[in-house]
């Protein structure tokens, strides 16, 4: 299980610099106890069409990092939506919409509904207060479109 102290501040950083990163990192959190397709139940993959994706050998069908995820159908940069989730679950600051939306220079409603899905996701998964007690990996990797 990943906790928030495996991401240190400087990993963190360079994450919130490059979203090919941040797709490789969470690919790697996904898959980290192997792939399974969600159509067939193929183990066998070969890359996918997209960066950090996955293609099923036996049904030819690819499937996102991103997919089933907090950031599924996330329509902004992934490393501006990481630096989100970061910021509210391994710093566990109290920060607004428009504060996020100042310092990453994106719609404040953008900002509003992607932090609302974090939030809707610490509730689901845990006390919302207490972010301690839930893993990084049920905020990043969550099974259910959202």
């Amino acid at each position: 299980m990943l906790t928030k102290e495996e991401i240190s501040p400087e990993m963190a950083n360079e994450l919130f610099q490059d979203q090919e990163k941040v797709l490789q990192f969470l690919a790697d959190v996904k898959w980290k106890d192997g792939f399974v397709c969600r159509k067939c139940g193929n183990i066998n993959y070969c890359e996918g069409k997209t960066k950090a994706s996955r293609r099923c050998t036996r049904c030819k069908t690819d499937e996102s990092a991103t997919a089933h995820t907090l950031f599924h159908n996330c329509k902004f940069p992934m490393n501006k939506a990481f630096y989100i989730a970061y910021t509210l679950c391994v710093q566990g600051k109290v920060i607004s919409s428009y504060e996020l939306a100042n310092a990453l220079e994106l719609n404040q409603m953008t900002c509003w509904k992607f932090r609302k899905r974090i939030q809707d996701c610490l509730v689901r998964h845990g006390n919302p207060e207490d972010r301690k007690h839930v893993p990084l990996e049920t905020i990043l990797i969550v099974e259910e479109i959202l």
